[in-house]
């Protein structure tokens, strides 16, 4: 898809994967609970990083972590921890590995104590995508007070690597907010798309 105006990423323009993530995915409201887990385990993994950076290495990430399955995930122990450290095409942070096994057994007990992942999370936002107009992404916030909210319940719960901005960035991509710029060709698409089920 060339011509068309896109919101102004940093290094997107010219690149076929960013690009289409941008064109895809990124804003477009996402309601399947363990889908929302395996997204806040990437952005977790993003902290002090570029989101290209995870975007290059999402299959690698989706291949070590059993295909973001929360009840794999939950299980795995010293060897898999293991080899997730030796594995070169993830970020291999302990600390983070170590908050994705967590969070697979937080999302676990919220499910099994009838608490729906995406119910508590849409919650933050009434339900429904909130509809931003920026013209210019100098405008668009770091974080929301919907955002700090959101990571402070996160992080009662026992989740790691949910601060408000990492936080904010996971809402911006599962379209929990439409942030795409009024210009790009995305942003009334995504608009129409906020009704949810």
């Amino acid at each position: 898809m060339t011509g068309l105006e896109r919101c102004a990423w940093r290094g997107m323009n010219g690149d076929p994967l960013y690009e289409a993530y941008h064109d895809t995915e990124w804003g477009v409201p996402e309601r399947d609970p363990q889908a929302l887990w395996a997204k806040l385990v990437l952005d977790g993994f993003q902290a002090g990083l570029s989101w290209i950076t995870i975007l290059r290495k999402r299959e690698a990430f989706r291949r070590a972590f059993a295909g973001f399955d929360p009840q794999i995930v939950a299980r795995f122990g010293e060897q898999d921890r293991a080899r997730l450290l030796a594995d070169a095409g993830i970020i291999r942070s302990p600390a983070k590995i170590d908050a994705a096994i967590r969070g697979a057994r937080l999302y676990l007990d919220m499910r099994e104590r009838g608490e729906d992942f995406s119910a508590f999370l849409w919650d933050f936002v009434g339900g429904e995508p909130i509809q931003n107009a920026w013209t210019q992404d100098t405008g668009v916030p770091a974080k929301t007070p919907e955002a700090e909210a959101m990571s402070k319940a996160l992080k009662a719960r026992g989740f790691n690597f949910v601060g408000p901005v990492i936080v904010y960035a996971f809402m911006q991509a599962t379209g929990m907010v439409n942030d795409h710029l009024t210009g790009c060709f995305r942003h009334e698409p995504i608009r129409h798309m906020a009704r949810g089920p």
